[in-house]
């Protein structure tokens, strides 16, 4: 049986990635401050958050811990979770026509050593007008999402191009998260890439 990793997040969508390839979950969520430091870039903001994560969380001997963060970029600018429908609604229309980025930082501390990475993935967003917009805002779907959508629900439905990790705009980068969790030798999945580990 392979060895339960704890995952440091909350996000119902990071849980159901990694158990649909196999993996033992069990959530510790960290609570921590997640403000920007001013300036900050935004793969440095999201790494230090992950590695931050990874820290919070209690842990017992040997155990391995995954902690990630998800960030939206557009013009430099760090979009996180909107608060209110008219926050969600700004951060929509700045989006909408154009390319932003996400980044996802991870950090996997294992017994004896931390391992930490990172992906960005493009995504191309159709303009939306207003009554779209109006609509989706009014779904709530964006609660609790950065970049105020979610792309494996109704926001699909907007996204023209994606380049890049889908997973990662979903919550996390799954393929690299795997692939670290090999190199450092920690908690495999069941299946990999669809054959039997």
């Amino acid at each position: 049986m392979t060895a339960t990793l704890v995952l440091a997040s909350a996000s119902p969508r990071r849980r159901e990635l990694l158990e649909r390839v196999g993996l033992r979950i069990e959530v510790r969520a960290a609570d921590i401050d997640e403000t920007p430091d001013p300036d900050e870039d935004p793969g440095a903001y999201v790494q230090r958050l992950a590695r931050d994560k990874a820290r919070a969380v209690p842990r017992a001997s040997g155990e391995w811990v995954l902690a990630a963060d998800t960030t939206v970029t557009i013009d430099g600018m760090i979009l996180g979770k909107a608060e209110t429908p008219a926050e969600a609604e700004r951060m929509l229309r700045l989006l909408s026509g154009r390319t932003h980025y996400v980044t996802t930082g991870f950090a996997i501390l294992g017994p004896e050593r931390v391992h930490e990475g990172r992906a960005v993935t493009g995504v191309r967003m159709q303009a939306l007008d207003d009554a779209t917009l109006a609509d989706y805002v009014a779904s709530g779907e964006w609660r609790g999402k950065a970049g105020a959508y979610a792309i494996q629900g109704i926001a699909a439905a907007f996204v023209l191009e994606v380049e890049g990790s889908v997973t990662n705009v979903i919550g996390l980068p799954l393929a690299e998260v795997l692939a670290a969790l090999r190199e450092v030798g920690g908690p495999q999945p069941r299946f990999a890439a669809g054959v039997p580990a």
